[in-house]
């Protein structure tokens, strides 16, 4: 169960890496892989976005938040299937 779960957090972490590392080429975000990653990774980053503005107006640092927050979100779903497991 563990290792479904590690599985599928690690999928998601990567996806928002390469979607973040994707704004650094000019129109990739716009290819079909751009777009799925959009629908897929912006209703997450999307809330970190409203709270956190970005520094000097240019570099965004809620993707590393969200990021973040995305380990603590696995180790607590370990936690919890620690106790039913």
């Amino acid at each position: 169960m563990y290792s479904i779960v590690e599985l599928l957090f690690q999928i998601y972490f990567y996806m928002i890496l390469v979607y973040v590392l994707m704004s650094w080429l000019p129109n990739v975000r716009e290819s079909f892989i751009g777009e799925l990653l959009g629908k897929m990774v912006e209703p997450y980053l999307s809330p970190f976005r409203r709270f956190i503005p970005p520094i000097m107006g240019m570099i965004d640092i809620s993707p590393i938040v969200a990021l973040f927050v995305l380990r603590l979100a696995q180790n607590g779903v370990y936690a919890i299937l620690g106790y039913f497991v």
